[in-house]
């Protein structure tokens, strides 16, 4: 059984892509743009406007894939160009705000998440507000430190951690209710 090396088949890719080759191109997307799809869907809750925003990464990714280093993973890289394309559109759209809303949180322990849907945690998520939606994207989704999301959003880093909480504070009172209407509905 013979053993291809992975990395050298898509360095390989990477170099054709760079000279323009249309397959190679095509091979790295269709490749990439499932989970990419996924990343700018976390930022923006219509999904076309979410496609809109993948395929203008993918045309940031194509013009400076002669900036790839071949350091950490091209995924990794890719990633980030999505993010940053997102993070551009939603401050373009309105500048991103922080709140200080205030929610109000029972801390009774939170239900099993074993029996909720991707697509019911995603609507919580939709349903968050702005600035509590992109830091928690951003931390728990993407691994940004708070420092780095502060710096990204011009934000100081104890509003970054402020965010977060309240971001999750939120999701699991808003979880608990789904639930709540669940099972008053299942009655």
């Amino acid at each position: 059984m013979k053993i291809i090396p992975l990395h050298t088949s898509q360095k390989s890719i990477i170099k054709k892509a760079i000279q323009q080759n249309r397959e190679a191109q095509q091979s790295i997307f269709d490749e990439f743009s499932p989970k990419m799809l996924g990343v700018c869907r976390q930022y923006v809750k219509d999904n076309h406007h979410a496609e809109e925003l993948m395929l203008s990464g993918f045309l940031k990714v194509f013009t400076h894939l002669h900036k790839f280093k071949h350091e950490g993973s091209f995924e990794g890289w890719i990633r980030r160009i999505m993010v940053n394309t997102c993070l551009s559109y939603l401050r373009k759209k309105n500048p991103i705000r922080t709140t200080d809303e205030e929610y109000v949180y029972n801390d009774h322990a939170t239900e099993s998440l074993e029996n909720t849907s991707v697509e019911d945690i995603q609507k919580l998520i939709d349903q968050l507000p702005e600035g509590y939606k992109v830091v928690f994207n951003l931390y728990a989704i993407e691994g940004f430190k708070h420092a780095e999301i502060a710096e990204e959003l011009g934000i100081t880093v104890s509003t970054s951690k402020s965010q977060l909480f309240k971001a999750r504070k939120w999701l699991q009172e808003n979880y608990r209710k789904m639930n709540q209407i669940r099972s008053n509905d299942g009655k």
